[in-house]
């Protein structure tokens, strides 16, 4: 076994003096070590006397020396005594050029107070702010739609389209499958208690076709989406921002949003609507599991369905499944072209485009609620 490089060892002396004996080598790789324990003893122990033994110190740097000048400077601030033994004169010339009394001690940690007011308008704005960026963003991105639909055969890449509706949509599928039978089960199961009582089970299949084809089947299709996808759409541009990748593609003259982003735009679009059908099926088998427990046939359960759902309730939620895809590539590949510098940059990203994807599907969600009531659809 090696012997260490460097030991810290305490004792008491008379008169309650902390006795800090040190060993070995004091340099810039042992010091973080010790300064953090011989700093935290002091803390606590507050000794009225500090003996430092440092006649074992084989090696001592300017880490070392600044370790013993804020020990002493701790007991000189505290008015409590100090004393550095066995220094050896080589490292005691370089410890007498700093003298513990001329350090000033560090100034206290100002505690900044914010008004509410202010709290109030900083929030405001960040979220003026926000909003600006993305409709500045949606109309770059419109711009980009329209340049590449003008001319596809040069600017439209069907094989980048096809990898971003694999990544988006089909990898997606199983767990938009999972959710979507798991909540057609638990709605069929919850509103089948109270429907019994009054004989009333069958309409379970009104409720569960109904509540999918135009409401939850896009929308909970469309935030596994923006958790899954939207995520992985900001952490792509986030990394390829941080590694300097889309100022070179800048640099040569390529705009980024109808390089990257309208591919990934277009893909989970296609993919959202296909995604919502296969949710509602899944959930509607769901339903179906809970009828037959309860001693219907499937015969029956899909004859009540097919009499409460039409065509429009099917178009109306692919119709919004639409919207909510282009949202969800919308806000990743925005939040992924805002990506800062720093260790957890790109993690930050990520989060904002889950929680500001959920936020304005959520938002769609009701003015297609409110267009569709006036619409009378």
């Amino acid at each position: 076994m090696a012997t260490p490089r460097f030991t810290l060892q305490t004792s008491e002396a008379e008169g309650q003096a902390l006795v800090i004996n040190l060993v070995g080598r004091l340099d810039m790789e042992t010091t973080p070590a010790a300064w953090r324990e011989a700093v935290r003893l002091v803390e606590v122990r507050q000794p009225p006397r500090l003996i430092v033994e440092a006649a074992q110190v084989e090696y001592c740097d300017g880490a070392g020396i600044g370790l013993l000048v804020e020990l002493c400077c701790r007991q000189e601030g505290a008015g409590r005594q100090y004393e550095i033994r066995g220094l050896r004169p080589q490292f005691r010339q370089l410890f007498d050029l700093f003298d513990p009394a001329d350090i000033p001690p560090l100034p206290p940690e100002r505690q900044i107070h914010v008004h509410l007011a202010e709290e109030v308008g900083r929030a405001s704005w960040r979220a003026w702010q926000e909003l600006y960026s993305l409709v500045a963003f949606l109309g770059h991105l419109v711009v980009a739609l329209a340049a590449t639909f003008r001319h596809p055969r040069q600017r439209l890449r069907g094989g980048e389209i096809l990898l971003a509706a694999e990544k988006a949509g089909v990898n997606a599928l199983p767990i938009v499958l999972l959710v979507s039978f798991l909540i057609g089960l638990i709605m069929a199961f919850q509103s089948a208690i109270p429907m019994r009582r009054f004989g009333a089970e069958i309409y379970v299949a009104n409720l569960v076709g109904l509540s999918m084809l135009r409401e939850l089947g896009p929308l909970m299709t469309a935030m596994v989406l923006a958790g899954r996808s939207g995520s992985a759409f900001a952490a792509e541009l986030g990394t390829m921002k941080v590694n300097e990748e889309i100022d070179a593609l800048v640099t040569m003259g390529i705009d980024p949003v109808r390089f990257l982003v309208v591919n990934r735009f277009l893909a989970a679009v296609l993919v959202m609507p296909l995604l919502t059908v296969f949710a509602d099926l899944v959930a509607i088998m769901g339903g179906s599991v809970v009828l037959l427990s309860l001693g219907y046939s499937l015969t029956t359960y899909f004859n009540q369905l097919l009499s409460a759902i039409t065509w429009v309730d099917f178009t109306s939620g692919l119709f919004k499944a639409l919207f909510f895809g282009g949202i969800v590539a919308w806000v990743g590949c925005l939040s992924g072209l805002q990506t800062r510098l720093g260790p957890s940059a790109v993690g930050d990203s990520a989060t904002r485009a889950v929680v500001a994807g959920n936020v304005l599907i959520i938002v769609a969600d009701g003015i297609f609620a409110v267009l569709f009531y006036f619409l009378g659809i």
